[in-house]
């Protein structure tokens, strides 16, 4: 009764703010016929029966002019995404309190067999055309998407003759202290010559330490990763080639890598006397933490094979993430060193490869159905290594992964519009027979396995268009992902235990359900939508002190996601968002949720305000604010205080190029983020947020 008072309450609120509401949303998105590319069967922007928000060049812009972090990006953008950690590690940032697998054209980027949080930092921002996101469980690119999907698309060559642009960045802190000072420079050539298209692009970046609202410096992550006092580049290459109108290739290459300049240490808090963790000059042990990421892929498409739409893309992935080192206790064997003496770091691997061809056939049935069908294959290799003393901390573990899809649309009526699909997931898991190390039980032998699962993943939506500015839409889709395979094998400390008969390692499959209505009248826009995410098995982190554990539990989450605009005139937009979420498990296995979830796996409640002017033709300006309220939960300790930001820019075209000025943390507010917060209990993670911050930017095309 709950759940369906909610959804009353939400649609109520969705026509309240047609007629004169203050704009609610991200920042919305013009309902043309922009096709998604994250959809397999090619969906029209605003025709889909679940919500999908694009993320235009424009929009990045606007939040790239205030901040580089890309988790503030996104959250800023997608209210149900959880607010920024602020560090390179984006473990517990979840979307739909569940996880999203991020993608780059398509290739996977996540490494959910040893989810490492950090598929968060595998590109520059400064090379994305547009961010696609699919809300909420889906399968219709296999593995990992039990909160959603994250697809960002590379830039494209825009043709014509040779096209250059220049950009270059300085960010400062509230006080220009030199420490806090960073920089960054991008370069882009693209063109086309004959049946060929080019793009090559280039960026580099240097980040200094950030500054609480109280003008300390704030905890460097020294174990995890942070991306204060790091730096980054990023290489992009893409080529096409037009065989005809109809059909093209292209190549595209992306090499990203961050890595910490290693000057600072953390020093930690103490949580009961109300300290936050700061940061010292020092030098860290080991090699300083970093992502190398190398992402590939070979695309071909025909416009017209007999009339089908055939895609076909061959891919790779190559991902290193290197973590801080320490003399844990996790580390230690007496058999190499004293015990309280040895010293270690990991780094997760992880080598993709992939491929994914589909066949789409619209106008069947004078034009009443359109198919798209395909299959995709995946093989997923995974370790986790202690480098420091070469030692395997979770085994080469290799994912197999082969799967079947038909999708439809059908439009019964004018109104009415129908969907469904099928995928069937064959899947097998290869590990050889290991020993875990000392710190888990002693070292204990685990004879190797071969699990293998087949999961049929459904999917069924509608489309009701209610009006001509009216649109009712209905979805139902199940979402298919691996609890976290290298941390639950790791941790095993009982001898006897056999891989194929690990209760663990069963899969997670994710039902959502969602509901929504659409309004696009005049000058006013709004989306709201009430979902319901269930999965029998689910998968929640939970802090245990120095570590999180894999818990596999029944996990039921539902919320609520609206946004609205009102373009008060052709210099003004006002828009606004709301999320609230709510989530529970089972921790007493009797079947029924009982324990709330933390912050660790959901996102506080949100609200969103921006107003946009576009005053002339070369001056344009942002305000933007977002409040986290206040939340409590089963674990006192874990308590959420909440807090309200307000970011700003501005933007003004010179005779030759474009400066900007933002502000993050306009009003320097000072707090504890929400993960310190809510989502761990550590001294050495009670994180401030990052105060007042300026970043002056230029930037040119000719």
């Amino acid at each position: 009764m709950l759940r369906k008072s909610r959804l009353c309450l939400a649609i109520s609120l969705a026509s309240l703010s047609l007629p004169g509401l203050p704009a609610f949303a991200e920042p919305a998105v013009e309902l043309d016929a922009m096709t998604i590319s994250a959809t397999r069967g090619h969906s029209e922007v605003g025709k889909t029966p679940q919500k999908i928000t694009i993320i235009t060049r424009e929009q990045l812009d606007q939040q790239l002019a205030i901040t580089r972090d890309h988790g503030q990006v996104l959250s800023n953008l997608i209210p149900s995404y959880s607010p920024s950690r602020q560090k390179l590690s984006n473990a517990g940032e979840t979307f739909r309190g569940r996880t999203a697998l991020v993608m780059i054209d398509g290739v996977p980027q996540s490494t959910p067999l040893r989810a490492g949080g950090r598929d968060g930092y595998t590109i520059d921002l400064a090379m994305v055309e547009r961010i696609e996101v699919i809300h909420g469980a889906s399968a219709e690119h296999g593995l990992g998407a039990t909160g959603g999907i994250i697809n960002y698309v590379t830039r494209r060559p825009q043709g014509g003759t040779l096209k250059q642009h220049a950009g270059a960045s300085l960010e400062a802190a509230d006080d220009f202290d030199g420490a806090g000072m960073g920089y960054k420079l991008d370069y882009r050539v693209e063109g086309n010559q004959g049946n060929w298209d080019y793009l090559a692009a280039i960026s580099g970046q240097t980040r200094g330490m950030f500054y609480d609202g109280d003008g300390e410096l704030i905890g460097v992550d020294d174990t995890q990763g942070d991306i204060m006092d790091s730096s980054s580049n990023d290489l992009l290459l893409k080529l096409g080639y037009w065989l005809d109108e109809e059909q093209n290739l292209e190549l595209m290459v992306n090499r990203f890598q961050l890595e910490g300049e290693h000057d600072y240490v953390n020093v930690p808090g103490d949580r009961d006397a109300g300290i936050p963790t700061t940061s010292r000059k020092g030098q860290p042990l080991g090699k300083a933490p970093q992502n190398e990421v190398l992402a590939s892929s070979l695309s071909y498409k025909h416009s017209d094979l007999g009339g089908n739409l055939l895609s076909a893309q061959l891919y790779s992935q190559r991902f290193r993430a290197r973590y801080g080192g320490g003399i844990l206790a996790s580390f230690q064997d007496p058999a190499i060193a004293p015990a309280g003496t040895l010293f270690d770091q990991s780094q997760n691997e992880s080598d993709k490869y992939g491929g994914k061809l589909s066949l789409s056939r619209d106008g069947l049935f004078d034009g009443y159905l359109k198919l798209t069908g395909g299959l995709d294959f995946l093989q997923n290799t995974t370790s986790q290594m202690l480098i420091a003393t070469d030692r395997e901390w979770v085994p080469e573990t290799v994912f197999k992964n082969l799967a079947p899809f038909l999708q439809a649309e059908l439009r019964a009526t004018e109104r009415l519009t129908l969907h469904g699909g099928v995928r069937h997931e064959f899947a097998e898991l290869e590990v050889d027979s290991f020993r875990t190390i000392a710190s888990a039980g002693g070292g204990v032998s685990v004879e190797g396995g071969t699990p293998d699962f087949e999961e049929t993943l459904y999917n069924a939506g509608l489309v009701f268009q209610a009006s001509a500015w009216a649109q009712v839409f209905a979805n139902y889709s199940e979402g298919f992902g691996m609890p976290d395979v290298g941390r639950v094998l790791r941790g095993i400390s009982q001898p006897g235990q056999s891989v194929d008969s690990f209760l663990d390692l069963q899969p997670i499959v994710t039902d959502n359900r969602e509901i929504g209505l659409r309004f696009n009248h005049g000058p006013f826009d709004a989306e709201i939508s009430y979902f319901e995410s269930d999965s029998d098995l689910g998968s929640r982190l939970e802090n245990v002190g120095s570590f999180y554990q894999v818990r596999r539990e029944r996990t039921e989450i539902d919320g609520v996601e609206a946004s609205a605009g009102w373009q008060v005139d052709a210099v003004h937009r006002l828009q606004a968002s709301y999320a609230q979420l709510d989530g529970e498990s089972d921790t007493d296995g009797d079947g029924k949720v009982d324990t709330d979830l933390d912050g660790a796996n959901i996102s506080p409640d949100r609200y969103g305000l921006s107003w946009q002017a576009n005053w002339n033709d070369k001056l344009h300006s942002l305000i933007q604010a977002n409040h986290y309220a206040s939340r409590g939960f089963d674990d006192p300790d874990l308590n959420f205080d909440g807090y309200s930001l307000v970011d700003a820019s501005l933007g003004y075209r010179l005779p030759v190029g474009e400066v900007s000025l933002g502000i993050e943390n306009l009003f320097n507010r000072d707090y504890l983020t929400y993960y310190a917060q809510a989502a761990s209990s550590r001294d050495d993670q009670l994180f401030k947020g990052r105060g007042r911050t300026f970043t002056l930017g230029y930037q040119v095309s000719f």
